[in-house]
């Protein structure tokens, strides 16, 4: 149960004392399971890992009225690992958000680190936002639906809701002195909702993303893993493309529920923009250039089978145009759950995840399955099973 503690902020002006009213809300979520990958690296892995459905975390939301329907609004939010207690997002304190604003009847602008557009108006559509998780998400989140890096410097705004229909758009200043475009990432959204049916468009375009993006933004450090000066990661599907100048996300998604059942379904491109930057990231033994691009294609399928329990499929198609003359790879995934509630803040859930590849990889080598944030088989072949409990608060 979300805990609401009211609060009355003071204000001293030179003229005398103004009062305002506001709220702070302390909420979070504990995801916690059992974990199955049938090849990590040529082994089986039997482990327990947090925040696969939702990553796990604790925030503080707040609202101070400042009359005329002007208030101001925050959030902090930090993500954890219950297995060890460690931070989230590579050490950072509040890594998932952390920002601060103002919201009026025409919108709320704020600043500070934000989800892009694409999270924000596509996001829902994907099925790892749904009920999947993670590893059910396209291969390496290669379009960030699944909202694996965050946006550092941002500027949003967000409308309001007109008849079913709302936009908005980031912009991230790159902070680096002399060159205005360096590191800056923009992005903008819609999205349209009418009874059952709820479609969105969504794009964005980073910057050295190596830097401003990949690695929770700024810098440049070695990747338990992967490539030293990388913060691509380790899999093999996009870690090759570190030396990117530009990326860029083109997307959208839509679904409609027919009583009990809802159908969806979302197509992204994704570019890999002018490799070979040694400026942006490391590039790979025997050079690359180009323009590499990814086509994601995903359909899904839940069905709400009581108030308290619901099952869903889904298939995901990539195909990877590689760069420099590559055949690139393809990569098929199927997904199935089911997710039951005990109670309207604690569910269990059962998530079962396949993938084929083939063709060429990032690395120009023969493609291997590499489900989303697990490590990559051996082989073209990967299962990965996770039972889970969450809890939230």
């Amino acid at each position: 149960m979300k805990k609401s503690i009211a609060l009355w902020m003071l204000l001293g002006t030179a003229s005398g004392l103004a009062y305002g009213q506001g709220s702070v809300t302390l909420y979070g979520i504990i995801d916690e399971g059992f974990n199955y990958n049938s090849n990590a690296d040529g082994h089986r892995l039997y482990n327990l890992s947090s925040g696969v459905l939702q990553g796990s975390r604790w925030g503080l939301r707040g609202k101070e009225d400042l009359g005329g329907g002007l208030a101001t609004v925050f959030v902090l939010e930090s993500g954890f690992d219950v297995n060890t207690g460690k931070l989230g997002q590579g050490g950072l304190l509040f890594g998932r958000q952390a920002y601060v604003g103002l919201s009026s009847p025409y919108g709320t602008a704020t600043a500070g680190r934000q989800y892009d557009s694409v999270v924000d108006y596509l996001g829902q559509f994907e099925v790892g936002d749904q009920w999947g998780g993670y590893i059910a998400a396209h291969p390496s989140d290669n379009d960030n639906f699944n909202n694996t890096n965050r946006t550092n410097n941002a500027i949003k705004y967000t409308s309001p809701s007109l008849a079913g229909f709302t936009f908005g758009g980031v912009y991230a200043l790159g902070g680096v002195a002399g060159s205005v475009g360096r590191n800056q990432i923009w992005s903008l959204g819609a999205r349209y909702t009418n009874g059952p049916l709820a479609a969105g468009v969504g794009y964005l375009n980073v910057r050295n993303p190596n830097t401003s993006f990949y690695g929770g933004g700024g810098t440049v450090a070695p990747v338990t893993g992967g490539v030293p000066g990388s913060n691509f990661g380790a899999s093999p599907v996009i870690s090759g493309y570190a030396s990117a100048r530009s990326l860029q996300v083109i997307g959208t998604g839509a679904a409609y529920t027919f009583g009990a059942a809802t159908f969806g379904a979302t197509y992204s491109n994704t570019q890999f923009r002018n490799l070979g930057d040694r400026t942006s990231g490391p590039v790979p033994a025997g050079g690359i250039a180009g323009t590499a691009t990814f086509n994601n294609v995903e359909v899904n399928f839940k069905y709400q089978i009581t108030p308290a329990w619901l099952a869903g499929a889904a298939y995901v198609y990539t195909k990877n145009n590689g760069a420099g003359g590559s055949s690139g790879a393809k990569y098929n995934q199927g997904s199935v759950g089911t997710d039951y509630f005990l109670s309207k803040r604690t569910d269990v859930y059962l998530v079962v995840t396949y993938q084929k590849a083939s063709g060429t990889d990032s690395t120009g080598k023969e493609a291997v399955a590499s489900i989303n944030q697990l490590t990559a088989s051996t082989s073209n072949h990967q299962t990965a099973v996770r039972i889970a409990i969450r809890h939230k608060f």
